[in-house]
């Protein structure tokens, strides 16, 4: 469901790196800026933006080998802007890239909600082997774990929810007992019917549960109560716990529906996040953007193509629309 355009035929890696060194180098004479040869963003974003995961670390293992410099290091000095964040996020292997923002968000001194996004991202819109791989990256990267990093930086209650969520390992085949679903459904109402978010099980429920069980839980809860959970969530006296708890169970349930809103948010309003906005279409471009292009619409009545155009500008945004499977 997701909306990358990969070639029929894909050249080789080496190919693609010859393409790239070409492109950095300024072969081409129509590159030509200010009296020099200047970078060819439009093959960077014809080779990188069409490629996989897989295919993209191989052309970035390939490119050290052939050149003996990072591919990463040359993107960084050959682009600029939101575009070269944008690529580069692209070209890193996802884990350590969702180990890098995760990173990025927990050194912010005075940290909302919003710039908590990431971290539930990982932890319930990922694949539990994602998560444990962004795990080892973040260790591997910077000498602690996330879950310390959380603890340290993160208040209380959410950081309490944060690195439980971020410590889980769950079963990611579909099992589902629909008696532990209504039981565990009743337990959250209560929790919620008291004004109590922040109780342990609550979240032993959020971190320890499957993905397909919980949404059968949360099924059952709008079954049996009348509402959906998140609904009932708002007013039990915790604003930053009732907007984090809602978007856990967001991405838990339809990632989709999250990723929509966050692109939104990125948007709509004045100026543009362009991190949010990023960080949104490349982390999912491989995924779900197709779910997440339909779920926009049905909550702003408005495309979403037509809102990234409309709010960016140049090679970022041909990038970001590559990615969303425009022919740029």
């Amino acid at each position: 469901m997701g909306t990358l355009r990969v070639p029929n035929v894909v050249p080789s890696a080496d190919q693609d790196c010859e393409r790239l060194k070409k492109a950095f180098d300024g072969v081409s004479p129509t590159r030509c800026v200010c009296g020099r040869w200047g970078t060819d963003e439009k093959a960077v974003i014809r080779v990188l933006g069409c490629r996989t995961t897989s295919q993209r670390r191989i052309i970035k293992d390939r490119y050290q080998q052939l050149y003996n410099e990072s591919l990463i290091e040359r993107l960084d000095s050959e682009l600029s802007g939101d575009f070269r964040k944008a690529v580069i996020l692209w070209t890193q292997d996802p884990p350590e890239r969702d180990a890098r923002l995760a990173k990025d968000a927990l050194r912010i001194k005075k940290k909302g909600i919003k710039h908590l996004e990431v971290i539930v991202e990982v932890a319930c819109a990922s694949s539990p082997h994602h998560l444990m791989a962004v795990r080892q990256a973040y260790c591997a990267l910077f000498d602690c774990s996330l879950e310390e990093d959380i603890a340290s930086t993160v208040d209380m209650p959410l950081g309490k929810l944060l690195a439980s969520l971020v410590s889980s390992y769950r079963y990611d085949k579909e099992v589902v007992d629909m008696s532990v679903a209504r039981s565990e459904a009743a337990t959250l109402h209560e929790a919620i019917k008291a004004k109590q978010l922040d109780c342990d099980q609550v979240a032993w429920i959020l971190c320890t549960r499957n993905f397909f069980q919980l949404r059968a839980t949360f099924d059952c809860y709008k079954l049996n109560h009348g509402n959906p959970i998140d609904v009932d969530i708002k007013g039990c006296g915790n604003e930053d716990l009732e907007s984090l708890l809602k978007m856990v169970i967001w991405c838990i349930d339809s990632p989709e529906k999250h990723f929509a809103e966050v692109i939104g948010n990125s948007i709509i309003g004045l100026g543009t996040d362009e991190d949010s906005l990023t960080r949104a279409i490349v982390s999912r471009a491989e995924i779900d953007t197709m779910k997440i292009r339909g779920e926009y619409y049905n909550m702003y009545n408005s495309s979403l193509d037509n809102a990234v155009i409309g709010d960016t500008s140049g090679y970022y945004k041909n990038f970001l629309m590559t990615l969303l499977g425009a022919k740029i």
